[in-house]
């Protein structure tokens, strides 16, 4: 789940890391208080959006008088922000952030993350902080310093003045990134994070170390013991689709393809996008039903997949294992039924009562499409799915 700017500054506040004084605001109104009660001769905009890349994109914007700053914030809410990282429909811009604007004296890269195949903490900073930093990864990636934190022995105060040192910090600005690291990697662990992003974190000419910008991003898994960051949830910048998948337990991810796939088993889901790949097709969605699919489940899960525009044929690839295959044919029957499916359906089913639930569609009278095996489905979809489009 992600957290917008401003949540994730009110984060780095309660941890003691030092961020550039600002304020979030939902109205013009709002917005023209936090810029008087910031004062100063300017202020920078920020649309909060879910996505990277806001400067770019005109997220960003910089106002010298009041009237400026009104009119930068009327252009900015309500409308949609298109970056790179949005996808073409962009995203809903619902807040802006009103932030006093920093002498900056030089721009540095910080972030954790998981990293997952060393199964540690990863720090990863760069003197070459702003808004190009993929771009110097690609290019120059003898910028980018790393290390990973063992999670017994926790963050060591001599890793912190390693890393300092190599971004080649005077010893003050030294004292002030380690103190910026532990806090960070206690917010981190303590908030079950699977991300923080600070980039740029500046140094003012008088010196101080500042978050200019924030990114946190918190692990889903752990939702249930973060009662309060799953509160600052804006569903607003997630896909309709995907928010209306977790009110059934489905798990659910808009794609760009036009064969929706429903599977029982992340892995199985996995392997089905791929060999709808593997035979010139491209998959609509990521879906899961999960090992203990019922009726009422497969039924939304057909409503999730038919309210995409894009779909142009339907593959279900179920293994019946926990679950009866004659109960999940059960379920798509009454749900091709209850949805009015158009499109073409291949089901391939396999496990426990397979015939008989391959018997129950085949008795269905409906226009299902039966698959003998995975490679059988899948070039029957794509095959499908070329014909309806």
């Amino acid at each position: 789940m992600n957290l917008h700017e401003y949540q994730a500054k009110i984060l780095f506040t309660e941890y003691g890391i030092p961020v550039t004084p600002g304020s979030h605001a939902h109205t013009v109104k709002d917005a023209v208080r936090a810029a008087a009660e910031l004062g100063g001769d300017g202020w920078a905009v920020k649309a909060q959006v879910h996505a990277g890349g806001r400067g770019k994109a005109g997220g960003i914007k910089i106002a010298r008088s009041r009237s400026e700053l009104e009119e930068c914030v009327k252009g900015l809410l309500g409308s949609r922000l298109v970056t790179r990282q949005s996808g073409a429909a962009g995203k809903p811009v619902n807040c802006v952030v009103i932030q006093a604007l920093s002498e900056i004296a030089s721009e540095l890269y910080l972030s954790m993350l998981v990293d997952r195949a060393r199964r540690r903490v990863a720090v990863i900073a760069s003197r070459a902080g702003g808004m190009d930093i993929e771009e110097v990864a690609a290019r120059e990636p003898e910028k980018i310093l790393s290390f990973v934190i063992d999670p017994v022995m926790g963050m060591q105060e001599f890793q912190c003045r390693r890393l300092g040192f190599a971004l080649q910090l005077d010893p003050d600005r030294n004292r002030q990134l380690t103190a910026i690291l532990k806090a960070l990697y206690r917010l981190f662990i303590e908030k079950d994070l699977s991300l923080i992003e600070i980039n740029p974190l500046i140094i003012t000419r008088g010196g101080r170390m500042e978050a200019l910008d924030g990114k946190v991003a918190v692990d889903d898994n752990a939702l249930y013991r973060q009662h309060t960051l799953e509160e600052w949830r804006d569903p607003a910048q997630e896909d309709d689709k995907e928010n209306r998948a977790k009110l059934f337990d489905l798990n659910y991810v808009a794609l760009d393809g036009s064969i929706a796939c429903m599977v029982n088993g992340a892995g199985l889901a996995m392997a089905t996008m791929d060999i709808i790949k593997l035979h010139g097709g491209e998959p609509a969605n990521f879906l899961d039903v999960g090992g203990g699919a019922t009726t009422e489940r497969v039924a939304e899960a057909f409503k999730l997949i038919v309210s995409d525009p894009k779909v142009r044929a339907i593959l279900v690839n179920i293994f019946g294992g926990i679950v009866r295959c004659d109960l999940i044919a059960e379920g798509i029957i009454a749900a091709v039924r209850e949805v009015g499916v158009s499109v073409p359906v291949v089901v391939r089913l396999e496990g426990t009562n397979v015939d008989q639930g391959k018997r129950m569609l085949a008795d269905s009278g409906l226009s299902i499409i039966a698959a003998d095996d995975l490679a059988d489905a899948a070039d029957k979809a794509v095959a499908a799915a070329r014909k309806a489009g």
